[in-house]
């Protein structure tokens, strides 16, 4: 690819994130928490720097692309070293090498096999986000994950809901914060090591965690699909919330209120949109997977 064509695409690429990245940035320079969007800069290791940085995936080599580099995974076609020989011409040229695909397998086969299976699986609505309900289960406000926004039903509303609905979460990192007392009520026991026989595509967290699987291909893959799925992930994140039992309404989040037979509904209908649409980058990531898998 020469070099005004993938300047301009990587130029394109750090715009689109900057429209959520350069918030984020104000508010961590200015040491103000969002309960929401956070998340997605927190949780995930992804840091924004890495998220803006443009990639073309493996196949692709960059005419002039010195400044690739320094950057992991690079080096010059045919050499695995990130120094190596300048053309004839005087043309620098990088690429991902062979090398570090090999270095990956392990990787990529493993998230092969979890794509896989939970693509093949049929998808389950029956959660209704209680998840979220799940990790503050008989704590008091100010022991919340996120003490300074109030709980909508207050603490004995909230535990009511937990108690009296059935909790069918299949996703283990989001198990893995249910309070104590809420995880018996689990009708699942999902660990760390058995997550392609519990994850399915119907479930929030999985939907998210398409953008983990990207940036962890990242840059074997094109990063193009890496936004993609973080898009994706950013409005899950946003129903996740919207659903769960704070009152965000001043930060301009009208509640889901699953609570309700109408918030239920609600919560379904956007579980199933969302379900469709990570559907193919699912898809995209399984064959991006076989791909590299064919590498070495």
């Amino acid at each position: 690819m020469n070099a005004e064509e993938w300047r301009e695409r990587a130029e394109a690429h750090a715009a689109r994130i900057d429209a959520y990245v350069a918030p984020h940035l104000v508010r961590r320079d200015t040491g103000v928490k969002h309960p929401v969007f956070d998340f997605l800069f927190t949780y995930y290791s992804h840091r924004p720097a890495q998220l803006r940085r443009w990639h073309p995936g493996f196949g692709v080599v960059l005419d002039e692309g010195e400044e690739y580099g320094a950057l992991k995974g690079y080096g010059v076609p045919g050499s695995s070293s990130a120094v190596g020989e300048e053309r004839a011409d005087g043309v620098s040229r990088r690429t991902v090498t062979r090398e570090y695909v090999a270095s990956q397998r392990p990787l990529i086969e493993s998230l092969h096999r979890l794509l896989t299976a939970t693509a093949g699986r049929a998808p389950h609505f029956g959660c209704f986000g209680l998840h979220e309900w799940a990790m503050v289960h008989r704590l008091s406000e100010d022991e919340t994950r996120h003490a300074g926004w109030p709980l909508r039903l207050g603490p004995e509303g909230t535990d009511q809901v937990v108690t009296e609905n059935r909790i069918v979460c299949s996703h283990f990192d989001a198990y893995r914060f249910f309070t104590p007392s809420a995880r018996p009520l689990n009708t699942l026991s999902p660990g760390p090591d058995d997550r392609p026989a519990f994850e399915q595509p119907g479930c929030l967290h999985a939907g998210m965690d398409l953008y983990k699987h990207a940036f962890r291909l990242s840059p074997m893959i094109p990063s193009d699909l890496v936004a993609e799925c973080f898009e994706l992930a950013w409005d899950i994140r946003t129903l996740d919330m919207r659903a769960a039992p704070y009152d965000l309404a001043d930060l301009g989040f009208e509640p889901v209120r699953i609570e309700t037979v109408e918030g239920r509904a609600e919560y379904v209908a956007h579980q199933r949109g969302f379900a469709e649409r990570g559907a193919p980058l699912r898809e995209r990531l399984v064959a991006e997977c076989a791909r590299l898998l064919q590498v070495t």
